[in-house]
């Protein structure tokens, strides 16, 4: 299935660059790889991006959004995230060619980029929509990174507990830290290759299990809710959306490639990545919520253990674990190539040696274990970080983009369908915006309150 937009057939006459754009390699730009990735690799990378803690929310997803209605709705919405998808990348390649640029704009650049082309309204906000993109991916990649070291803990003390073996879930999490600080070092998207293939292989495996496990002995369809409530919705989307986390490795993982057309070609990365996922996803939280029904967690691992503590379960848990553990340093190797840059203009320059920079991963990485010692609930969290950070990545800034390089030229396709997509994606942000992330505090609060009423 093709969902690339049409290419920009009419582009601009070629303008200055920017006066406040740098023009040496920096924040927001990325040079062509010296360890340049495969298609299978590329693949890998996004699939276990993708396929993460995420995949395993998708049961309390159609919990709150319906036997019968989640499935659609989740159609849906990935459709238009794989959309914005192709969007961001056909914008990237516009300014790219436009501005004749001898590298690849990032994420950042490219909103940068677009809205300096746009109209004035879209010149004025060309920095800050910058400064906004940078700080939604960097709070959207170390949440993504909290979410991961909480699952993994939680698995790691279920399997423990199984093996008669009773260790505090603080000192696990310190265990859990400490893994984590070998794999991080790695500082090139060529040698995480290996690591996200085996973390990518692990995940199927798991997932493929959990669905074999869950598919056992289900109760009537009619048992469970076909439609939500309203108050229900709004966690559903920002768990939708939180589940197609690799938003921000798109451009990333193209400019990795060694043939990097063929990433958002018909058959490229883009389009067979995110039809796996959308498949599972549906697969995955239709079962899981049929299994469990009202007392599916926000994870369907916990749902599995409480059902049988066999040795199958016990290896699904363990297979995830090692998933999600090692999803961990793709994840987190966007803040730092969005940080470290600032820190050397800043600060620098540092001498050629690796060591401020791996001073800069360890002080991240333990930031992110002290976020993960206060999560409350990680149903909760998941639905605030994609109804915040994710949406405004996926839904809000693509649009965007799109909207400035036409509005000048008028070029929206045939009878102005393209501006009617572009705006409705940023309705339903809207919605998904303000509805989910006011419902999630809710409960995130009330959870808090429940945890201090208990100690």
């Amino acid at each position: 299935m093709d969902l690339k937009p049409p290419p920009y057939e009419k582009p601009p006459p070629i303008p200055e660059l920017p006066d406040h754009f740098p023009a040496v390699e920096g924040v927001g730009q990325m040079q062509r790889p010296k360890h340049p990735t495969s298609y299978v690799e590329t693949l890998g990378h996004f699939l276990k991006a993708n396929i993460a803690s995420g995949i395993y929310a998708m049961g309390d997803a159609f919990r709150n959004g319906g036997l019968i209605l989640a499935p659609f709705l989740t159609a849906v919405l990935g459709g238009i995230c794989v959309f914005n998808q192709h969007i961001l990348v056909n914008c990237a390649t516009a300014v790219r060619e436009k501005y004749k640029l001898n590298y690849y704009p990032g994420y950042d650049a490219t909103v940068e980029l677009c809205f300096s082309s746009g109209p004035p309204i879209f010149q004025k906000f060309a920095s800050r929509g910058k400064s906004a993109v940078n700080f939604f991916l960097i709070v959207a990649q170390l949440g993504f990174c909290c979410v991961y070291m909480v699952f993994v803990t939680s698995t790691t003390h279920q399997i423990l507990h199984n093996f008669g073996i009773e260790l505090e879930i603080h000192l696990n999490m310190l265990v859990t830290l400490a893994l984590l600080l070998g794999f991080i070092i790695i500082r090139n998207l060529k040698y995480l290759a290996p690591v996200s293939l085996f973390a990518t292989a692990t995940m199927f495996l798991g997932v493929g299990l959990t669905i074999y496990i869950s598919s056992q002995d289900l109760p009537p369809i009619s048992s469970r809710y076909a439609l939500p409530s309203w108050v229900q919705l709004p966690l559903f989307f920002g768990t939708i959306i939180y589940a197609y986390e690799g938003i921000s490795l798109v451009l990333l993982l193209q400019t990795e490639m060694e043939n990097p057309e063929k990433f958002d070609s018909p058959l490229g990365v883009l389009n067979v990545g995110n039809i796996i996922v959308t498949v599972l996803q549906i697969i995955v939280g239709f079962i899981g919520y049929l299994k469990y029904g009202e007392d599916v967690k926000g994870s369907l691992i916990p749902s599995i253990c409480l059902l049988t503590v066999s040795n199958l379960s016990q290896f699904v848990k363990i297979a995830t674990a090692i998933g999600i553990l090692l999803t961990y340093p793709i994840m987190f190797y966007v803040p730092v190539a969005l940080i470290w840059p600032a820190v050397v203009k800043r600060w620098g320059p540092f001498d050629k040696s690796a060591k401020y920079e791996i001073i800069l991963r360890l002080v991240l990485c333990f930031l992110t274990f002290i976020l993960s010692e206060i999560i409350p609930d990680l149903g909760l969290f998941i639905s605030l970080v994609g109804a915040v950070s994710s949406t405004a990545l996926a839904l809000v800034f693509p649009p965007l983009c799109d909207i400035s390089m036409r509005q000048l030229d008028g070029d929206f396709g045939f009878l102005g369908w393209r501006k009617m997509v572009d705006y409705l994606t940023l309705i339903i942000a809207f919605f998904g915006f303000c509805t989910g992330s006011y419902f999630s505090l809710v409960h995130i609060v009330q959870a808090f309150g429940s945890s201090t009423e208990e100690s």
